[in-house]
């Protein structure tokens, strides 16, 4: 009898091996971080210039806060659609392609806000809150979709959501007073 390979999925628990799903876990958080690493390059560049001297909410954190902040979520967003992929349900696909989708707006935010505001101004900022209100949405429908498959999935979500919420008021903020 041949020894059982690590790297491949167990048919009697349909359950990828443990070689397969570190490597999984691997490229989830490498996917995650380097969406952090692009976006944190639109903002470092404009932290700056225009946004150092824009209107910021009164309850704006600290820089360092956003940072902190930022690689804790993406390290449990990572960890959550980790979760959901390991489960070989039927509705994992579309948990999966929602999950891109929201990874998609995250990337789509930062350029928008921070890199178009010195090309179009005030209507960056504005684009830029309904985006951020796209994503929310698809980290809510994130969340409902991961719970189904995975609970610590969905709670792993819950975080994300809240600071988008908390985000979002910034952004507001930042529309309506520049």
């Amino acid at each position: 009898m041949p020894a059982k390979r690590e790297d491949t999925i167990n048919p009697a628990l349909d359950v990828p091996g443990a070689g397969r799903q570190a490597a999984a876990l691997a490229g989830f958080l490498a996917v995650a971080y380097t969406i952090s690493f692009l976006s944190s390059r639109v903002i470092t560049s404009h932290s700056v210039g225009w946004y150092a001297t824009a209107s910021k909410a009164p309850w704006t954190p600290a820089g360092w806060a956003f940072a902190t902040a930022w690689g804790m979520l993406y390290t449990a967003m990572a960890v959550a659609a980790w979760l959901v992929w390991r489960q070989r349900s039927e509705p994992r696909r579309s948990a999966m392609t929602i999950y891109g989708v929201l990874l998609l707006v995250n990337l789509s935010w930062a350029p928008l806000f921070f890199g178009m505001y010195p090309a179009i101004g005030a209507a960056a900022l504005w684009l830029a809150l309904g985006l951020i209100v796209v994503h929310v949405v698809a980290a809510a429908a994130t969340v409902v979709r991961f719970g189904v498959i995975s609970r610590t999935a969905g709670l792993l979500m819950l975080p994300y959501v809240s600071w988008l919420v908390f985000s979002s008021s910034l952004n507001l903020y930042a529309a309506a007073y520049n």
